[in-house]
């Protein structure tokens, strides 16, 4: 029995080792939102996701409809002043990316799309890359992962009824208020008729390092310069299940669309860990840079298809914040990506499926 007392020895040394991880992977749960009153976790948002229509294995379970698009970032000029990332001092990067349309039906019309999506890939010369994922409403649903949740499920139809039951959102709104401000703003804001006139924001608050390693929290938007137009709701009652592809195809052969890229910095006071609240217009701007989209390719067999936008995938001099929203975004998109993976290894896509 002697021999046994060294490995109880180390076993108890290796104690204190074990309590320090379990501590460290407390902390990131907690900073990312997923330790709360509900126990929830990115599995369980995916899976609503998946609940909320037909299946459609291996597409994505939330913006599953998307057109690829190619083009190129110019930072303006006094752009690396305000991060030292490579994007804003090298003359030129290309970009990747994807605009897409919500909910988890692949083939459903576009020009019906009140929320509209853009995730871009930008490589840099050096490795290094920035993922973002923006959408065309200007502040969140909810102020955290548990509200967004609660609002997901309770959309989804009652068993007994076929119908969401009304009595769920009520709790829910009761419970995450904010959620009303946003249900009135998809109701109300004028829809864009193209894509290309289209506003995309990122919602959720980063942090951009200069060379002197002052950090300033911003949010960020895409801003077109084709001009805005309000789409005609009994006009795109009538127009093709792909229409804004279409449109989008049309202009990208007259000439490349842009975007400039302005950073919204925010002022002491301001919400940084909650995308659910605006920050005011008057806040101070610039703009960091153009971007050119000069082609757009089908997803089934296009460059983007396979990529996860993921928002904290972040070059040096850009940083997220501890907004729970945000960390979970990144959770979800990875549960996701994951998932559909595995669906194509496997060999579960639909007949005739081209993703």
């Amino acid at each position: 029995m002697p021999a046994s007392r060294p490995q109880r020895g180390s076993l108890l040394l290796l104690l204190p080792i074990g309590l320090l991880l379990a501590l460290v992977a407390l902390g990131f749960a907690w900073a990312g939102g997923w330790i709360g009153d509900d126990g929830l976790t990115p599995q369980t948002m995916v899976g609503t996701a998946e609940a909320s229509g037909s299946p459609h294995p291996g597409f994505r379970r939330a913006h599953s409809k998307g057109i690829c698009i190619i083009g190129t970032f110019t930072p303006a000029p006094g752009a690396a002043q305000l991060s030292t990332a490579r994007v804003f001092s090298q003359a030129s990067t290309p970009v990747l990316g994807r605009f897409s349309n919500p909910g988890n039906d692949p083939y459903s019309p576009d020009n019906k799309a009140a929320v509209r999506g853009m995730a871009l890939q930008l490589k840099t010369d050096d490795g290094q890359e920035w993922r973002m994922a923006m959408n065309s409403f200007p502040f969140f649903a909810s102020s955290t992962p548990e509200g967004f949740q609660a609002m997901n499920a309770a959309k989804l139809p009652d068993p007994a009824t076929g119908k969401p039951d009304p009595e769920k959102m009520k709790a829910v709104l009761a419970r995450y208020p904010e959620i009303m401000k946003f249900m009135e703003w998809s109701k109300n804001a004028p829809v864009p008729d193209s894509l290309a006139n289209t506003r995309f924001n990122g919602v959720n608050a980063f942090r951009l390092i200069d060379a002197q390693g002052t950090q300033r929290t911003v949010r960020w938007s895409m801003r077109p310069h084709a001009p805005f137009a309000a789409a005609n709701p009994e006009q795109l009652k009538s127009e093709p299940r792909d229409y804004l592809a279409s449109d989008l195809d049309r202009r990208l052969a007259a000439a490349p669309l842009e975007w400039d890229l302005v950073m919204q910095f925010a002022a002491p006071g301001d919400p940084i860990e909650d995308p659910s609240k605006p920050w005011p217009d008057s806040r101070q701007e610039t703009k960091a840079g153009t971007l050119t989209l000069t082609r757009a390719e089908p997803q089934a067999a296009g460059p983007c298809r396979d990529l996860n936008f993921d928002p904290l995938i972040l070059p040096k001099g850009i940083a997220g914040t501890d907004d729970p929203v945000l960390h979970a975004r990144s959770s979800v998109y990875s549960v996701s990506f994951n998932r559909r993976e595995r669906e194509i290894s496997q060999g579960k896509l639909q007949n005739g499926s081209t993703r």
